[in-house]
């Protein structure tokens, strides 16, 4: 099955997965920006999720004291990597279906659809709640899903010139 311009639906998600890797890069590196400049910690949220979904999974995290702890900090990210590169391969998909917006909407469309999928599942769990957060709280995790949703845009529109 082809995409549009004649590119084949796997095509278009492996272009996706590339956006979603480059828009979580951009994320991160303006989350990090943003830690150094304010002096703030890390989130512990992602840390939180791993723990969560093991204990609701009845799976357990292998290594005592230290050992899993580490292991845990370790998994954190990486579900903020998958959850980038998955958006980005769906995004790639609806690429393929023909859909096409403006830079503005698309960027606004991929953002939003980022928010909801790595904010979601932490609501859903109780790890966070956003209707209890505060107006710099939104600001610290709205910028760097923009950074992420204009990337992610920018790329796949690159792909189609």
């Amino acid at each position: 099955m082809a995409g549009d311009g004649g590119t084949s639906l796997l095509g278009w998600a492996v272009r996706g997965a590339a956006a979603g890797a480059a828009g979580t890069t951009a994320l991160n590196a303006v989350t990090y920006l943003d830690m150094a400049v304010r002096g703030r910690p890390s989130s512990s949220t992602p840390e939180r999720t791993v723990e969560t979904l093991a204990e609701k999974a009845h799976v357990p995290i292998p290594g005592d004291g230290a050992t899993r702890q580490n292991r845990v900090q370790g998994l954190g990210p990486l579900t903020g990597l998958v959850a980038g590169v998955g958006v980005g391969v769906l995004v790639g998909l609806v690429r393929a279906a023909g859909f096409r917006s403006r830079p503005l909407v698309g960027t606004l469309l991929v953002t939003a659809g980022v928010l909801v999928s790595t904010n979601g599942p932490m609501t859903v769990l109780g790890i966070t709640d956003p209707r209890t957060w505060s107006a710099t709280d939104w600001v610290s995790d709205l910028v760097p899903h923009v950074a992420y949703g204009a990337v992610v845009t920018t790329t796949l529109d690159a792909f189609d010139r």
